[in-house]
């Protein structure tokens, strides 16, 4: 291409049309690269071209004016022109590589060019706020002489292509925190969420818990007169068939009572009395009083404590309550003679206490497990569904967490999770 032609080719504006069609919105900076360094190479008419940035802790990022292929050896050889442009922050052009050897240039530049390129244009891609943050260069393998224009373009081609960079760098670190801004509305969103899911819950309860309330103490009056008349008529009656259905109603009437009783506990607002407990001796404690319970008979527990010194912030009636629960289910399940372990550890590495109660009884039902603290939902005969139910509330009134798990294998585990008492 003559001058002439290149004069028009510059001033029908394609120099740089070339440059603005290219899409900074592309997530990929060395194919971007590779399109600029592809854009240079047509201004040029050059042989290859090659543009490098710095991005970060990443190095140089490389893109030259070739389909995707590996550039080789010339890459470490243009480093070293790179750097020199760099230091100087001007515009490095070799018309000749003779003019080198035979000392013309001496104390311009103290290397060559890649080998087989006999000419070289290297360009400083300067940002809008004077820094320097990379280079166009272009190699030829024939020399050639470069007119003031053609200079000129190019340094414009590259202060444009600094600009585009630039903004592709903005546009990449928008695109980061817009995600990031968007996941922090999405987790805040589904914070709300769960926060008001757990007011309505409490508010249902609430109204629950006065309903529930009402109730018991309307049925629980005439109940208790009920059971003072049947005792009453019990130590009166002689016939045995007469004195054994009393006996069966005060019985129905005491579990009615256990009844309304759990219902109430279950459904009243908890209200916490925390101190600091420590977990192994609190255990050691409900222990005593389970071995008194007729569950208990000819059956044993094995405590394994790992972390003798974790303390707990709990209220020590409430949780006395779950675990005397705990202990007697897993009494109940194992046949005399057998044992129950339960085991205190750390969880996992985390701010959080795991008591594990475990036992090789008849495993529960797969379809029942994952029911198990609803309420009214009991494996025993005579259960209430209600003392699991209880458990799960208290637990989590208590911020911690209850999993249950059994297989035929390995029997029953129920693993109760409390946070340890900060110091």
């Amino acid at each position: 291409m003559d001058l002439q032609d290149f004069y028009a080719y510059r001033n029908d504006g394609r120099v740089l049309e070339s440059l603005v069609s290219l899409s900074y919105r592309s997530g990929d900076l060395r194919g971007y690269l590779h399109d600029v360094a592809h854009g240079v190479s047509c201004l040029l008419h050059s042989d290859w071209s090659i543009v490098t940035i710095s991005q970060g802790e990443m190095g140089h990022v490389i893109a030259n004016s070739f389909e995707q292929t590996a550039i080789g050896q010339p890459v470490c050889e243009h480093q070293t022109l790179e750097n020199q442009i760099r230091q100087t922050g001007r515009s490095l052009i070799i018309e000749n590589v003779e003019q080198i050897e035979n000392g013309a240039t001496a104390g311009m530049l103290h290397c060559c060019p890649p080998e087989d390129y006999r000419c070289y244009i290297g360009v400083p891609l300067r940002t809008a706020q004077g820094e320097i943050s990379g280079t166009i260069c272009s190699f030829f393998r024939e020399p050639r002489q470069f007119t003031e224009a053609e200079i000129h373009t190019v340094e414009v081609f590259a202060e444009q292509a600094a600009i585009a960079i630039d903004n592709y760098r903005l546009y990449q670190q928008q695109k980061r925190f817009n995600a990031q801004l968007a996941q922090e509305i999405e987790d805040r969103a589904q914070e709300l969420r769960m926060a008001q899911a757990r007011l309505v819950e409490q508010e249902r309860l609430a109204a629950i818990g006065e309903l529930a309330a009402m109730i018991v103490h309307e049925v629980r009056n005439p109940l208790t007169t009920i059971v003072m008349g049947l005792k009453h008529a019990a130590s009166r009656l002689s016939e045995t068939a007469s004195y054994e259905r009393l006996q069966l109603s005060l019985s129905e009437a005491d579990r009615l009572q256990k009844l309304l009783n759990e219902i109430l506990l279950y459904a009243k607002p908890q209200v916490l009395q925390l101190s600091r407990i420590n977990i192994g001796e609190f255990l050691n404690g409900v222990l005593k009083q389970v071995l008194e319970m007729p569950e208990a008979s000819e059956r044993h527990l094995d405590l394994i404590n790992t972390v003798p010194s974790l303390e707990i912030l709990g209220d020590r009636d409430k949780l006395k309550q779950v675990f005397i629960n705990l202990f007697r289910n897993a009494y109940e399940a194992i046949a005399p003679g057998e044992r129950v372990r339960c085991e205190i550890s750390r969880w996992a590495d985390s701010e959080a206490v795991n008591i594990r109660v475990h036992n090789y009884g008849t495993p529960i039902p797969e379809a029942i497990l994952p029911k198990l603290t609803q309420p009214f939902c009991s494996t025993k005969p005579n259960g209430t569904g209600l003392g699991l139910a209880i458990v799960k509330r208290i637990v989590s009134d208590h911020g911690g967490e209850l999993r249950i798990q059994s297989v035929a294998a390995t029997g029953t585990t129920v693993d109760v999770q409390l946070p340890i008492a900060k110091l």
